[in-house]
Formats: structure tokens, sequence, C-alpha cells
């Protein structure tokens, strides 16, 4: 330690008695007297923004990720509040940053040590959405909460295919961040975790990011192929993810039940099969994304005319996971996922796959279904599911005056 940082603490420590933390879980340090040295950064609304309030929450039926919201990250947490007032005070912490970020609304919060600076001075809004969801452990005795989970809500379950890597997995409060570019991601992320880390230390964190529409309809994914064809969208859509089911608690109406899964692409393996093969594994043509039986992307498989699989074999990715039957039509979900690397594992393979995330009213009607319809399927030869959970996404944050969870805590 040199002299000039001995006398830079010195200093420090003398100016402490102006200076007092909060005893709230979030952390936050409160200048008394004085104005803080750091503002924080003031927020630049753009044109890409989405709105905050609302019924529901936003980054679910936002534009699927392509040219706009391209880069995405998923983080858990594991909740330390010691109560349910502060677990309150946690989510009104996180509505209060989210709004703020997400809209450029202005908390008037003077902030101290100063902000990040990653995206400069004034930063904008860059088309970020902010998702919040929680995890059925968050309904245990710790918060008076165990009779109010939603119905469908459980651990995720390890689906035989699976290899399960307990670092990857759960968490009582998750975060999908998403943006159009990976800084404003990033810089919410540090936003929120700063004024939190006390009431909810991270478990995992991974980050996203679409590919561009190449050369023209859905992105793909690292195994070359289309991913999201066939979402649901419009009205459609709606009917398909938002809770309204009367059984379910009442504060849970508007909310939607997220499956979150990881799956690694084994994709030294997938780059020696030919293509012919991979078509038949997914159903589609690799190039176009067309259907076995179609010429381009939005054509409808005609199952009904190919019983035995001679244009779409049986066993095919997408006939599994959407059979396009009357019987099968409720169980739909929408899909919003992203690409993922982690760089290489101690063998030297690449830790690169897919960030796979669903939407659904009823995740036992529509993805436990869909999943059983998938075990064992042929490609899972090159996939390994290994982390993530079932979250449920809290209904939307309606005004000012309102906030995450506000009417599961009160």
């Amino acid at each position: 330690m040199t002299m000039d940082r001995r006398t830079f603490l010195k200093g420090a420590a003398a100016g402490a008695a102006g200076v007092a933390l909060s005893g709230g879980i979030g952390g936050l340090i409160v200048v008394r007297g004085e104005q803080a040295p750091h503002a924080t950064p003031s927020a630049k609304p753009t044109s890409d923004s989405y709105a905050f309030h609302g019924p529901n929450q936003a980054g679910i039926l936002t534009p699927a990720p392509a040219a706009k919201q391209a880069a995405a990250c998923y983080a858990a947490f594991d909740v330390l509040a010691a109560n349910s007032t502060e677990l309150a005070d946690l989510l009104k912490t996180i509505t209060t940053r989210s709004r703020y970020l997400a809209s450029g609304v202005d908390p008037s919060a003077q902030d101290y040590p100063s902000s990040d600076t990653v995206m400069g001075p004034q930063f904008p809004t860059d088309g970020l959405t902010v998702t919040v969801s929680v995890g059925s452990s968050l309904f245990d005795d710790r918060y008076g909460l165990a009779g109010q989970s939603p119905r469908h809500l459980t651990v995720m379950p390890v689906f035989p295919d699976d290899t399960p890597d307990p670092a990857w997995l759960h968490g009582d409060l998750l975060l999908q961040l998403c943006a159009d570019h990976p800084d404003a991601v990033h810089h919410a992320l540090r936003d929120i975790t700063k004024r939190t880390r006390g009431g909810m230390p991270l478990r995992w964190k991974i980050e996203g990011y679409a590919s561009p529409p190449r050369p023209s309809g859905t992105p793909r994914n690292l195994m070359g192929f289309k991913d999201g064809t066939a979402n649901p969208t419009g009205d459609e859509a709606s009917s398909l993810v938002w809770v309204n089911d009367p059984a379910e608690p009442a504060w849970a109406i508007g909310g939607s039940y997220q499956v979150v899964r990881l799956i690694r692409m084994l994709v030294e393996f997938w780059d020696r099969v030919g293509v012919k093969e991979q078509e038949n594994l997914f159903g589609r043509m690799r190039d176009s994304g067309a259907p076995l039986d179609g010429s381009v992307e939005a054509d409808i498989p005609n199952y009904a005319v190919d019983p035995t699989g001679i244009y779409t074999p049986l066993d095919a990715h997408i006939r599994l996971a959407n059979p396009r039957t009357a019987e099968t039509a409720n169980q739909r979900i929408l899909r919003r996922s992203y690409n993922y690397d982690l760089g290489a594992d101690l063998n030297g393979n690449l830790q690169a796959g897919h960030i796979f995330v669903c939407y659904q009213q009823d995740v036992e009607r529509q993805f436990a279904k869909n999943q059983a319809r998938l075990a064992g399927e042929p490609l899972i030869d090159y996939v390994q599911p290994f982390g993530g959970g079932y979250f449920f996404v809290l209904p939307g944050v309606r005004d000012d005056n309102d906030w995450y969870g506000r009417q599961l805590l009160t």
C-alpha cells in the first residue's frame, strides 16, 4: 500500500461521519447533509422503448428477438430477505430500478458511490425489458406464502434425457433482461444487483444472443436451423400465455408460467452429420426453414396426408413437439429463446448452445406434455439439457404506485 493510498483511506474514514449505510437489504448508501458527488446517470427514452406499466409484464409478447432485443441475460437469485416486509422492500427496489432503466423515468435518487458508467452519462433505454419471475422455493415457510403458490409451479423435474448440473438450476427469483445491445443488458444487471446484493445474491447467470435472420425470416440456432417458426402470434398467443384460471390464486391472474432450459449443443458432433439427416431430425429444410413437405418457411406441414412419415419422419422434432391435432392445440407454447456461448470445456470442446425459454398458462398442460412427446427423440444424441428451472412471471406493474408482487404480499 502506498502512502497516497493510506492518505486516501484516512480521508475516507474521516468523512464517514457524514455517511450512513441504510439498514435495509438493498445495501443503499445515503449521504446526509450534502449532495452525493455522483448523480445517477440520466436515462434517455428512445423510440424503441416498450411500455413498462400494464396488466402483464413486457419481454414476453414483445416481438421475438432478432434485429431488436438481440441481447439477453437470465440471472437467478436466492432471496435472503428476513421476512415478508423485507421481501416487499426488495421487490419495490427492483420495480423502481426496472422502471427507470426500461422507460427512462428518473427516480430522482442521488447515488453514492457513482453508478456504473458502462453506457456513459446518458444511456439509451435501448429496447430494454425487465421480466421478473419467481421460483417455487419462494413459497416455503419463510414469508408466509405457502398457501399462495400458483397451482402448477413446482421445481422443474429431471426429464429422461437431462444431465442436470446443480450449479445451473432453479432459484427463488429470476431476472430476464433483454435489449438491443449487450451493454444495455449488462448495465441493467449491474444497476439492479448493486442495490439488492444484501437481499438476493446471484445463484447463476447466463447471457444470450439472437442471430439476425439469415437471409430472412426467423433467426437461426447454433445448429443452423431456424428457431421459433411456428410460434403463436396475436390473440392466439395471448390466449395461450396469460394465466386467467379462476382456480389460480387471485394475485396470479395476468402472470405466466415460464420454463427456462439451458441446453448444450454438441456442435462438433453435429457438424459431422449430413444435411439430409439433420433435416430429418428437425423436420425442416436447413436453408429455407420450410417443412419437409413445403416450399417456404411459413408453410404449414400437412401430417394428415403423411401418416407414415414419408415426407416428415414420425420422430422429427417439429412433428413430436407440435403434432398439429385438435387435441394438442391448447398445448402449444410461446417460445422466446437465445443462443449462448460459454467458451470451451476442459477437453477443448465448445460449450455453446441454446437458452430455451417458453411461456404458457399451464406448465403441466403445455410444456410438460410437449416434453413427454419429445422424450427419447433422435435429436437428443446431439443436445444435453443441463440447467434452468420452472418460474412464474409476476403480473405486470400497473402504474407508478404499483410494484412487482404487490398483490401477493399485501
